[in-house]
């Protein structure tokens, strides 16, 4: 094999590589969002979450791609990993497409397709045209890769030292871990299996070698995942080892049924005699689907392993609590009352989950302290879930037949829902500020900081009064409330007018003032938003209160990340 020769079977490959990473991106181009759309919809039932994904990795041509989008939805909360597990295992079904289609005989038409793609994907202004032209130039470029891989490798047949090389290949461990490095290198099984498929077809690999590296192929397209998962959380890391463990499994098993069986790789040639790039394609297949009819049945096994291997921390249990429902479970076959109540119930939950995020964003503005920042976006995170999961709860109860003051409960729940998830919200405005002045080494005055003290304390605790009021129906703490509200309302007058002193004193760090504003804006909607959920199920009309200044408060619009 000449120099030549080696850069052309470089090219080929380099080629054949593109190729795969144009269709993939034609395909996900013309699919938009559905991708992750049909995604979303991998329930707990395994057999659709293994559907979902074969069907996910057979559009986007790549198991890796289908298997990082996973480690996103684990990451976030918005799947389990059982759940994750059966998409996984669809997508090493659906992987195994690409070997299918690159065994048909194509190379003769692979330049003809090639240029139909690239007039349509260049030429054709329609956008729907050009994603589709995308995806056949990439089929196209695959099977030329191919055709000047063919070419380039031809002469290895003469090549002592190869030959040797492939010889060693012979011992099954030796070629399975052959398979896993080459893999690895690649990041891509399908690409890989494409590769040995075309030495086989030279006559460089026997059969039985291919069965392994094929193999090993599996083992090694975790790769990427392994990668994507180390700026993931503990959650996006157990979905990345899962998919190790599940290909470690698949391995040894298929290596058994091998040696006890060796039918079976008879059986799998004699589907396609004389044609040993289709017996390779077709095993890749037969694996994959004989590998998840075996694992299957032991999906919650393998999770496990995996929580052996990474342990669920005490907080992680929490977040689990926090992003599901607790009561409002089965509402629609609840009488209408302990509907009613489950939602209350519910509603306060999260409103304890926003006031607890609200006080450890108030310590960590005075003390800062990183892990506990990352645990208050967490926690927004889990009070957006748990708002949707409520909003869907509260759909299901539609069709109830609600009385007057059953429709007012559902109308004050509503917008108790948004008053909680935007209290949550300024808990990260405020973890946001002293971030900003950390990374500008920008320092309030001693005074600013007294003041605005005692202005959160009162926020936190006219928060935490109101979800109690909220949840029992006690009536009793309301006049504190009044009382903290018509603070919180004088406190940010105040505290804005000592500012401007301050600022014109030229005793007031720029931004420290910026923010000092903002967070007196924060603090003083967090009373408005706790006065509204203290009076959301109160039969006292606070106008009739026999009390000196109280007024209903109105909710402006939220200017700051809102």
């Amino acid at each position: 094999m000449t120099l030549l020769d080696a850069f052309s079977l470089l090219g080929g490959v380099g080629l054949f590589l593109y190729g795969m990473t144009v269709m993939s991106a034609g395909l996900k181009d013309a699919a938009g969002d559905n991708l992750q759309a049909i995604l979303e919809k991998a329930t707990s039932n395994k057999i659709t979450a293994v559907f979902v994904g074969m069907v996910m990795t057979i559009l986007v041509q790549s198991s890796s791609a289908t298997d990082i989008m996973v480690i996103g939805f684990v990451n976030s909360g918005m799947m389990t990993l059982f759940q994750a597990l059966g998409v996984i295992m669809g997508a090493n079904i659906g992987t195994t497409v690409t070997a299918q289609i690159t065994a048909f005989n194509l190379a003769a038409y692979a330049p003809v397709i090639m240029f139909l793609g690239v007039v349509a994907f260049l030429f054709i202004k329609n956008n729907t045209v050009k994603y589709v032209g995308e995806v056949i130039m990439g089929f196209g470029m695959l099977f030329v890769g191919i055709t000047i891989m063919k070419t380039a490798i031809a002469p290895l047949s003469q090549s002592e030292a190869f030959i040797r090389v492939i010889s060693g290949l012979d011992n099954p461990f030796l070629a399975v871990l052959f398979g896993v490095a080459f893999t690895a290198l690649l990041q891509s099984s399908s690409s890989s299996t494409v590769i040995f498929q075309t030495f086989a077809v030279q006559g460089l690999l026997s059969y039985h070698t291919a069965v392994y590296l094929v193999i090993g192929a599996a083992i090694g397209s975790v790769t990427p995942n392994l990668i994507a998962s180390l700026t993931v959380n503990r959650n996006g890391k157990r979905s990345a080892i899962l998919n190790l463990v599940f290909n470690l499994i698949r391995a040894v098993v298929l290596m058994i049924l091998i040696a006890i069986f060796p039918q079976i790789l008879t059986a799998i040639q004699s589907l396609s005699p004389n044609d040993i790039g289709r017996q390779i394609a077709n095993t890749h297949t037969m694996f994959a689907i004989i590998a998840v009819f075996i694992e299957l049945p032991f999906m919650k096994y393998l999770v496990k392993i995996v929580e052996r291997l990474i342990p669920v921390l005490p907080e992680e249990n929490e977040r689990m609590m926090d992003r599901s429902l607790q009561y409002m479970i089965n509402v629609k076959k609840m009488p209408t009352s302990i509907a009613l109540r489950q939602t209350q119930l519910e509603i306060a939950r999260m409103g304890r989950i926003a006031a607890k995020n609200l006080r450890e964003s108030v310590e960590c503005f005075f003390d800062y302290d990183t892990s506990k920042a990352e645990r208050i976006r967490i926690r927004e995170d889990s009070v957006d879930i748990l708002n949707d999961l409520i909003d869907e709860g509260m759909a299901d109860l539609r069709d109830f037949a609600f009385g007057s003051e059953g429709l007012k409960h559902m109308s004050e729940f509503s917008i108790t829902i948004t008053d909680f998830e935007r209290l949550s919200d300024h808990a990260v405005n405020i973890v946001e500020y002293a971030e900003q002045m950390l990374a500008k080494h920008s320092l309030m005055s001693p005074d600013a900081r007294d003041e605005l003290y005692m202005m959160a304390r009162d926020a936190v605790e006219i928060v935490e009064l109101a979800v109690d009021v909220f949840e029992s129906g006690e009536t009793i703490p309301l006049q504190r409330i009044e009382k903290l509200e018509n603070r919180l309302d004088r406190q940010e007058k105040e505290l804005v007018d000592h500012h401007i002193v301050r600022l014109m004193g030229n005793t007031c760090d720029p931004l420290a003032g910026v923010i000092f504003t903002n967070l007196v804006t924060d603090l003083e909607r967090c009373g408005d938003h706790a006065y509204n959920v203290a009076y959301a199920l109160s039969d006292i009309n606070p106008k009739e209160m026999e009390m000196p200044g109280v007024t209903v408060v109105p909710i402006e619009d939220e200017a700051v990340n809102e």
